[in-house]
């Protein structure tokens, strides 16, 4: 009996060992790697982690560019920029052919004053209210009142003298009156040569808008195209493209330009641009300042300054207002403020042609006490012509 348990234990044992090692052998069986997990698009790429270069950079020697030889075996070829060409040096057109087209243009505004003064004139009987639209149409133009009243009473006698008035004898008639009242004698001259010095200095004032800039650039045309030599000073510093402006100007005709930081000081600019002026042994210099309204007692006050500093060097041989002809009566406003500060030598009237404001010829002569000099004509940069009373007033009346 002893037997038979002792054998059913040993059995027992034995079974639980070889169960034993089945269970382990299939636990170290290695089970399939698990499907792999789809890539998350919207992770960031993983940041490189140190060792992950591939081995330590090795020190080599370094060549030139020289050293190295291109795939066909050649030296290396160096590529030079061109140099910037030199803009073009123009030729302006003479002054002389520019007197020829005042008439032309400035005859566009004939309809609104010479014809219609000549229509009026015309009829069989002159009663007072013919005479009030006279009047009428010469204040319409912007004569001025008192200008306007001395040519009516003129006018009056003289009609009345003639007696029989034919078209011929009226245009006659006008044109002698109108060319009086716009002034035959007065002296129209640019005054940049003086006699006993170079070179002649010519300021050129005016408010925003007028041209002036513009306007200082064809002067410099004018006195290119009459063999003198010109140097530019642009002390408008307030305007960030006035100085580029003046300076293309320049450069179209080989006119130097002197200039300084945007927002500087004017003076110091005028300053300087006459004394290149005097060292290059130009004949003029030209200094367009700053385009300020006339309501701006400071900015008016630099403008004297502007004049002090440069006279410091040399006298000041011309003042040109720049003013806007289609203004009117408030360009007499903006005359009268900037005659005040400096001492205005002469008038550059601009948008003249096409205009029937021709009258503020005669108003701002009477207004300053100087003549109009020159007047600018149209958009062209040769649209910048002397001003002549007789072919100002034969493109009013006509032919």
């Amino acid at each position: 009996m002893d037997i038979v348990i002792l054998a059913v234990v040993i059995a027992v044992v034995v079974l639980g060992a070889l169960g034993g090692l089945i269970v382990g052998s299939r636990r170290k069986k290695q089970l399939p790697p698990p499907p792999p997990a789809a890539p998350d698009i919207t992770a960031p790429p993983a940041e490189p982690h140190v060792g992950d270069e591939a081995e330590t950079p090795r020190e080599e020697p370094r060549r030139t560019i020289e050293e190295v030889d291109l795939p066909d075996g050649s030296a290396p070829v160096v590529v030079e920029e061109p140099p910037a060409e030199a803009p073009e040096i123009e030729i302006p057109e003479p002054t002389a052919g520019r007197l020829v087209r005042l008439r032309a243009r400035l005859s566009r505004s004939q309809n609104a004053l010479g014809k219609g003064l000549l229509t009026l004139l015309s009829r069989e009987h002159l009663d007072e209210d013919t005479w009030e639209e006279i009047e009428d149409t010469l204040l319409t133009a912007d004569v001025g009142v008192q200008p306007t009243q001395e040519l009516v009473e003129r006018l009056r006698e003289r009609v009345k003298v003639l007696g029989t008035r034919t078209t011929d004898e009226l245009r006659t008639l006008l044109r002698e009156e109108l060319v009086t009242l716009v002034g035959r004698d007065m002296d129209r001259t640019v005054r940049t040569e003086p006699e006993d010095r170079k070179p002649g200095i010519v300021l050129v004032v005016g408010v925003n808008g007028t041209g002036k800039t513009t306007t200082t650039g064809k002067l410099a045309r004018v006195l290119v195209a009459d063999g003198q030599s010109v140097v530019l000073g642009a002390a408008d510093t307030f305007r960030a493209a006035a100085a580029d402006q003046l300076q293309t100007w320049g450069e179209r005709v080989g006119a130097h330009t002197v200039r300084g930081p945007e927002g500087g000081d004017p003076a110091s600019v005028a300053f300087d641009a006459v004394k290149e002026g005097k060292e290059m042994g130009a004949n003029v210099v030209l200094i367009d300042t700053a385009g300020r309204l006339h309501t701006k007692t400071g900015l008016m006050e630099e403008l004297g300054k502007v004049k002090r500093v440069v006279e410091k060097q040399a006298p000041v041989d011309e003042v040109l207002l720049v003013l806007d002809a289609t203004t009117g009566q408030n360009g007499l406003v903006q005359a009268r403020v900037f005659a005040e500060v400096v001492d205005i030598t002469g008038i550059v009237l601009t948008k003249l042609d096409g205009t029937a404001k021709g009258g503020i010829v005669v108003a701002v002569q009477r207004e300053l006490g100087v003549p109009v000099k020159l007047v600018g004509l149209g958009e062209g940069a040769d649209d910048l012509a002397p001003f002549e009373p007789e072919a100002f007033v034969d493109a009013l009346i006509g032919e």
